[in-house]
């Protein structure tokens, strides 16, 4: 009998699981998938991993904190992804992250209310001939000045 509860887990994910559960290295890969299949990580998936991977729940959180990929909490419809690459930075990414948060009122790790918008600064989009850029779903803007940004938020607000 698996140690993974079947009720909480799609098929797809419990036979990941059982095939990475002895592998070393096993629980990057296995939170990348379960992050990919709920958006986040959720506190009670993180349990049933514990308990299914026999790792602490203490070293799932350790993982989950240390890498900024990882979220814990759920994302919204839209994430807005500003780079904040020493090349975007250096071209005002801060200020674009900042005009972001001011338009939709949130900030690093909320939600707007609408559930529609999150923010996500990251370390580089990979774009730096283009910086400073914001990535929304997979569409990157480049070259962005904060001017930019109440028209760009606006394509998605009733998408």
């Amino acid at each position: 009998m698996s140690a993974v509860n079947e009720a909480t887990f799609s098929r797809e994910l419990t036979d990941f699981i059982e095939e990475w559960k002895e592998k070393p290295g096993n629980l990057i890969m296995v939170l990348h998938r379960v992050q990919e299949e709920y958006g986040f990580i959720p506190r009670d998936v993180a349990e049933k991993l514990s308990i299914a991977l026999r790792v602490p729940l203490a070293k799932i959180y350790g993982v989950i904190t240390f890498y900024h990929f990882f979220k814990t909490t759920m994302p919204g419809k839209h994430k807005v992804a500003i780079c904040m690459g020493t090349a975007c930075y250096l071209k005002g990414g801060e200020d674009i992250l900042n005009e972001a948060r001011t338009i939709l009122g949130i900030g690093e790790d909320e939600v707007t209310a609408d559930g529609q918008f999150s923010i996500d600064p990251v370390r580089c989009l990979g774009c730096c001939g283009l910086a400073p850029c914001i990535m929304i779903g997979e569409e990157v803007y480049g070259k962005v000045v904060k001017e930019q940004l109440p028209e760009i938020i606006a394509k998605y607000q009733n998408a």
